[in-house]
């Protein structure tokens, strides 16, 4: 026998301020879903999370849970009224008894709980909502971007704990690999519509393109239809006007057909112009030293970016990646070491904490009241790239509508700001781009094209994310910030940057305390004549070696294109770059086992 659904939203209908978001959307939360709830900017999908959690009330429709169903939200805002600390806040649902869970939740999102609620950050106050969402274990979670303002590792611990969940959940979140890591089905949110797929997010773009192109398929075979019966109606409809009548009012219904046809939204029109060009250099730090107080940020840093470069910083919430980033363009003096910066630089900077909009007015205001952009005697217009354009008429670019031109900042979706934001930054022109976690929000086909866009610029690039899909899309270089003044640089992205500290760590273990060995193992070195860490690295090369020769292949392949050179001589040095690297990486690994291969015997 079928199992009752947890949740059932039936015919629901909503407006806001006149506008309609959901019109007649129907669905369903079977036991154990593990749902990516995804859909454009603007579409409702943090609405409906609202709906289904009984927070919003719709204007027609019901929303039914499972009797004795518990249901959790976790809350983008999260009001903390009454509470004096963040671990106060998340155990405000729990029985005294059961209060021990926040202090083991709290570990793995890392956020204090003895911290006071007046001077937590925004970020803090989202862990402790996601926090107190995990504590109390509900039979049905709804989360809404949980990884925004989790560093990797405490995305990771997050992952780790809805895998092995056996409560239902529906998610959205801009972070492909959470979600391709965690979700077996998929609401898309398109129109007003929900659609339901039984695979998870790594099977939604192939969906959602071929939807797409059957709709333009169906409309294609519209259109011709009208135009043959339109045809038709004018050169013979007189002689058979009693006879046809049927006919031309099919006309008239397959015209309200097409008219009634919700368009689809289009792709925002973004694009970087780059200014003049730097030089070849455009920053060298040697020794870099920074401290505050006991908490050391780097120690004996070396770095050199040269211009087209794309360097991803990671690390822990703290660790202090901004502060090095501020460091390495002079904004930040360190304790020791220095900074040469290269000539022409013009830098962009994409800011987190969206500090640069203003809330409280319109994003007309937004953009016309920027001294960088207005135009002298022109109110309705501002500059973009160098040239006047009607403010209008540029947010359309961005996907906002003439409404929303007047509409306030804060009547914003998280998404939306992101765009505003892209949107100031992109009309400018620049040579450098500092951006910090520039993906929180934004929807899938923003990210896309904010990704096509990075790989296309020609400047250089500069960003936090702990987006690790996005740092594999667009990073050359990884800087991974460990803690205690600790910054090593990768060539490559997350994966890169994985694979080659897992290639590493049998180095590292000379650091590390000897551990007792059994007599087995003793006698086994002593007849292969390796030491342990050796044997090991024996053992980690041949799986190195295979991995470096995979890259060099595909290097290889893409400097086979004859055009590449003249059509992207940025990546055509990149490549370059990266295949010499790796060859040397390669012939050094081959050397390395064959004199461990014979010491062994």
């Amino acid at each position: 026998m079928a199992r009752a659904p947890l949740l059932q939203a039936t015919e629901i209908s909503l407006t806001f301020g006149g506008e309609p978001v959901f019109d007649d959307l129907s669905l369903v939360v079977q036991p154990g879903d593990r749902v990516a709830l995804v859909g454009r900017n603007g579409s409702g999908k943090s609405t409906l999370l609202k709906v289904m959690a009984g927070l919003v009330e719709p204007d027609h429709g019901a929303v039914v849970a499972a009797p004795g169903l518990s249901v959790g939200y976790m809350e983008q805002d999260p009001t903390m009224e009454g509470c004096a600390t963040l671990g106060d806040y998340a155990a405000s649902g729990l029985d005294v008894s059961e209060a021990w869970r926040v202090e083991a939740v709290a570990e793995g999102l890392k956020f204090d709980p003895a911290r006071d609620v007046t001077v937590a950050s925004g970020g803090e106050r989202r862990r402790a909502a996601l926090a107190k969402l995990m504590a109390e274990a509900p039979g049905l979670m709804l989360l809404d971007e949980p990884t925004n303002h989790l560093d990797i590792e405490a995305i990771r611990w997050l992952e780790r704990e809805l895998g092995q969940t056996k409560a239902g959940f529906v998610l959205i979140s801009h972070d492909r690999a959470f979600l391709n890591a965690l979700t077996r089905a998929t609401f898309w949110i398109d129109r007003g519509e929900v659609r339901r797929q039984e695979e998870g997010f790594a099977a939604f773009e192939a969906w959602r393109d071929k939807t797409w192109a059957d709709e333009d398929m169906q409309r294609h075979k519209l259109n011709r239809k009208i135009k043959a019966e339109a045809r038709w109606a004018v050169e013979g409809i007189s002689a058979r006007r009693k006879r046809n009548m049927g006919r031309v009012r099919a006309l008239q219904d397959l015209r309200a057909e097409r008219a009634g046809q919700i368009k689809r939204q289009g792709t925002a029109a973004m694009a970087f112009e780059a200014g003049k060009s730097t030089g070849k250099r455009v920053i060298e730090a040697v020794g870099l030293k920074k401290a505050f107080g006991d908490k050391t940020i780097v120690r004996g840093f070396d770095l050199e970016v040269q211009r087209g470069d794309r360097v991803a910083f990671v690390g822990p919430n703290g660790v202090g990646k901004t502060t090095l980033i501020k460091m390495l363009l002079g904004e930040v003096e360190p304790d020791a070491g220095s900074v040469k910066l290269g000539t022409n630089l013009e830098i962009a900077v994409f800011d987190q904490a969206r500090a640069q909009l203003n809330p409280d007015a319109t994003l007309w205001d937004n953009l016309t009241t920027d001294p960088s952009m207005a135009v002298s005697g022109k109110a309705d217009q501002i500059m973009v790239r160098g040239q006047p354009k009607h403010v209008v008429g540029y947010l359309k670019e961005f996907l906002f509508d003439e409404r929303q031109a007047r509409a306030p900042v804060r009547s914003l979706s998280g998404g939306e700001k992101a765009r505003l934001l892209l949107a100031r930054l992109m009309a400018r022109e620049s040579n450098v781009l500092i951006l910090d976690e520039p993906t929180n929000d934004l929807d899938i086909e923003t990210l896309d094209l904010l990704q096509d866009l990075l790989g296309d610029y020609p400047g250089t690039v500069m960003l936090v994310s702990h987006d690790r899909d996005f740092i594999d899309r667009v990073a050359t270089t990884t800087i991974a910030m460990e803690g205690q003044g600790r910054a090593v640089t990768y060539a490559g992205g997350w994966s890169d940057y994985q694979s080659q500290r897992a290639a590493d760590a049998p180095i590292e273990e000379k650091a590390k305390p000897k551990t007792v060995k059994t007599e087995a193992t003793k006698s086994q070195a002593q007849k292969s004549g390796l030491s342990f860490t050796e044997k090991h690295r024996l053992e980690a090369l041949p799986d190195i070696i295979a991995r470096l020769e995979a890259e060099i292949g595909k290097l290889e392949m893409l400097m086979a294109d004859p055009d590449l050179f003249t059509r992207e001589p940025v990546k055509f040095q990149k490549a370059t770059e990266a295949l010499v690297e790796r060859q040397d990486k390669l012939a050094a690994a081959e050397e390395e086992w064959l004199t461990l291969e014979d010491k062994a015997g």
